[in-house]
């Protein structure tokens, strides 16, 4: 299904009936990611997976594509669906994106769910490796994808998720280049929502893996559970839904 942001082409699916859960992907990610657990979570709940503007089937909005923008294209495709409430399940980029709604329309939010994923900004020196990402992008996008992806999968498990990897390149690959560099300039520039997650009314969970490259593991988990955030803790890397899939599934299911 398609619904059109200022005329800008957005994709999402749903399937089944009962309370709304939003499923939202990471970083040169699709709806496509969520599919080892739709089946089972659309069993009792209506499942909304949407491509975010300049990935999967989703056109680019602008030059940047800030966490604020996302959440607002979030907030509209649910307008039109009759939605007024819903569980966001963000995975990476996509708690960010998750996070910005919380910020602006907690009142729709029944719960939160990060995935892989953190309130917090990036660091100047990160600041830094999304601007040498940006030049990179621009002289040979295809190099990018390859070794940002396969940076993801943390690397006993490289081997046996090869042909995972590969599908997952092959998909990021079609994305538009000008919808990736918007993703890579609105991450850098991402407020700290640390304040958004620890003064969230309702439940909040966030779960890490302990073999995340992009998270610091103990660190995250350590100040998470600080201010107040239920941390569930799993196997692997970043890519869990790939890397440990029965146990997200497993996770969320109680979470939900």
């Amino acid at each position: 299904m398609v619904y059109f942001y200022k005329q800008i082409p957005i994709n999402y699916n749903s399937w089944g009936d009962g309370p709304a859960v939003v499923l939202l992907h990471g970083f040169l990610e699709s709806s496509t990611m969520w599919q080892p657990v739709i089946a089972q979570l659309s069993k009792k709940n209506k499942v909304i997976a949407i491509d975010l503007p300049g990935h999967g089937k989703s056109g680019t909005i602008s030059e940047e594509h800030s966490m604020e923008l996302m959440a607002e294209v979030v907030n509209e495709i649910l307008l039109h669906l009759n939605i007024s409430s819903a569980t966001l399940i963000g995975h990476s980029m996509g708690g960010y994106v998750a996070l910005a709604l919380t910020e602006r329309f907690s009142e729709k939010v029944n719960k939160l769910i990060l995935l892989n994923s953190s309130p917090f900004p990036d660091s100047k020196q990160r600041q830094e490796n999304r601007n040498r990402a940006l030049k990179v992008i621009e002289q040979n996008n295809k190099a990018f994808i390859s070794m940002a992806i396969g940076n993801l999968i943390i690397n006993s498990a490289r081997d046996k998720f090869k042909n995972e990897i590969e599908s997952l390149k092959a998909e990021a690959y079609t994305f538009p280049i000008k919808g990736i560099t918007a993703a890579v300039k609105g991450m850098r520039d991402r407020k700290d929502r640390s304040s958004v997650l620890k003064n969230y009314p309702n439940k909040k969970y966030v779960i890490l893996s302990k073999g995340d490259a992009i998270l610091p593991f103990k660190t995250t988990k350590n100040i998470l559970e600080n201010d107040g955030v239920t941390v569930k803790t799993i196997e692997g890397g970043h890519m869990s839904l790939i890397e440990n899939s029965n146990k997200v599934l497993e996770l969320l299911n109680k979470l939900i």
